[in-house]
């Protein structure tokens, strides 16, 4: 539905006319969705949740703006869903954005099926994992964000990826079997709000396989960044592109690309989208001019002027 019919939706619930506007996360503990928020008569519940993406992103990078919390399976046909924002650059020009709240936050075991909440963190899930002797999301524990945002781009670690054991996906129209999906490396063709993820149930937890993830993460910065920032070209290494290009290192204003792994652009203190389109730009260019190969880029970037490109997905 369009962004203004869910707003007029939401805002006239049997809720009454008037008087004060409150936030759903006034009256909760470190801004967590309440599912009945105390509210004065004559109060309107607001639908949205005002979120500084300076400080939310992982990249620390972006605008204030007011994000629809979509608590229920209607949601505006209009927005960008943007998850924990992990895998995001958003910029001054971004469309209508909307995040799942905590009504899908969630894990379950039914049917010998795992059913996960599309806003459960990852590192939520490998903690029920391990206390329930599950196996096959151990590499979870070393991705950001959330599971709907890993299905929106198959996120993984090499040949772990969060599609090697899923069933299906719950959709607002309904269910997509995995056959009914196409996916590949880091993307997939889902272009609607995924609510839960559903698993084949796997017993074995193996522990072993933390350290082993762990030690591949071993080589990625601690700064403020998005992740790897573009997908590898098909038989070689987009940060061994950047590297040999001159590029490892080299900085635009308080972004540049990380020292200890050249795919990654890290924020250096108070980096700018402008700083941090300037530095993409930059690598696109000379990794075409020097090997013919064009970078996709892996992180989303969330403004009006570079959305709906080729080479922009992520999530």
């Amino acid at each position: 539905m369009p962004f203004s019919k869910a707003l007029k939706k939401v805002n006239h619930r049997n809720f009454p006319a008037g008087g004060q506007q409150l936030s759903l996360f006034e009256h909760c503990e470190k801004g967590k969705l309440c599912p009945s928020p105390p509210r004065e008569k004559g109060a309107i519940i607001s639908p949205f949740k005002t979120i500084n993406f300076a400080k939310f992103s992982s990249i620390h990078i972006g605008p204030i703006a007011d994000v629809y919390m979509i608590d229920s399976h209607e949601y505006p046909d209009n927005a960008y869903l943007i998850g924990s924002a992990n895998n995001l650059l958003i910029g001054p020009e971004h469309p209508p954005l909307m995040k799942l709240s905590k009504a899908f936050d969630y894990i379950k075991i039914i049917d010998n099926k795992l059913h996960i909440g599309a806003a459960t963190p990852g590192g939520k899930v490998v903690s029920f994992c391990k206390k329930n002797n599950i196996a096959n999301f151990e590499f979870v524990a070393h991705l950001p964000g959330t599971i709907g945002g890993m299905l929106q781009m198959n996120a993984g670690l090499k040949e772990y990826e969060i599609f090697n054991h899923l069933h299906k996906v719950h959709f607002k129209d309904g269910y997509r079997l995995l056959g009914e999906i196409e996916y590949g490396y880091r993307s997939t063709n889902i272009d609607k709000v995924a609510f839960e993820g559903i698993f084949e149930l796997e017993q074995g937890f193996d522990h072993s396989k933390i350290e082993m993830f762990k030690q591949m993460r071993a080589n990625q910065p601690h700064d403020p960044s998005a992740g790897s920032f573009f997908k590898n070209p098909e038989g070689d290494h987009a940060g061994r592109l950047i590297e040999a290009v001159g590029l490892k290192g080299h900085r635009v204003g308080n972004m540049a690309y990380s020292q200890k792994h050249a795919n990654f652009m890290v924020n250096l203190g108070k980096g700018s989208f402008d700083d941090a389109i300037a530095l993409m730009q930059l690598a696109k260019e000379r990794v075409h001019e020097t090997y013919g190969i064009t970078l996709e880029n892996e992180v989303a970037i969330i403004d009006k002027r570079f959305m709906n490109k080729t080479d922009n997905s992520g999530f």
